[in-house]
């Protein structure tokens, strides 16, 4: 696999895991915790990534390697603020082209379909802001691609009141990947206890 120099990499880590009852990021899959499952998928093609959460001293210890925690300021606020918060830290450090964009909840993600989407990066019109898996006319945001560009058209929807992910892509110039079922079954997370022990007891 080959690094893509110009991307980085965002790991959200912020969600309540309220279904779950316990921090998702933490739990072990495969034995190895979730999120760092995560950032060791995303480092194998990014040479920068960040983990943004609201507790970033719970996951210290465990990730050791090139990854920088960042400290949510406005918790509860959303994957979609959280996304605008990451875009505007990460363009002060680095200077690249794309964001990634994960949830520390995807241990099923494979490098060689990943591999495949990043090769699109090069190849997305530059009228597009963005490039997301779309799932039965459904965006995947949460493994998705934006362009560091795309901060002042989500400044705009947020200060007018949006929070949805879905309308957002659908409003913006995005292009689309299509989703089969490996790349759904790629895509699942885990919400509730009794189906993180079905796939993985």
């Amino acid at each position: 696999m080959k690094k893509n120099a110009s991307m980085a990499a965002l790991v959200l880590a912020g969600g309540k895991s309220s279904r779950m009852g316990e921090d998702k990021a933490l739990m072990t899959w495969e034995g190895k915790p979730m999120l760092q499952r995560v950032c060791q998928t995303a480092a194998v093609f990014c040479n920068s990534v960040y983990i943004l959460s609201p507790w970033p001293e719970r996951y210290h210890q465990l990730l050791e390697g090139n990854y920088e925690l960042l400290l949510e300021t406005n918790p509860g606020g959303g994957p979609l603020v959280a996304l605008l918060q990451g875009l505007i830290m990460i363009s002060t450090r680095l200077s690249v082209d794309w964001l990634w964009l994960l949830a520390c909840d995807l241990p099923r993600l494979q490098t060689e379909k990943l591999q495949d989407w990043i090769n699109q990066l090069s190849e997305v019109e530059q009228n597009s802001y963005a490039i997301v898996p779309q799932n039965q006319g459904r965006w995947e945001p949460l493994c998705g691609f934006y362009r560091l560009e795309v901060i002042s058209p989500l400044e705009n929807f947020i200060a007018q009141g949006g929070r949805s992910f879905q309308q957002w892509l659908c409003e913006l110039p995005t292009t689309a990947i299509p989703v089969g079922k490996e790349e759904a079954a790629m895509l699942w997370n885990c919400n509730r206890p009794e189906d993180f022990r079905l796939v993985n007891g």
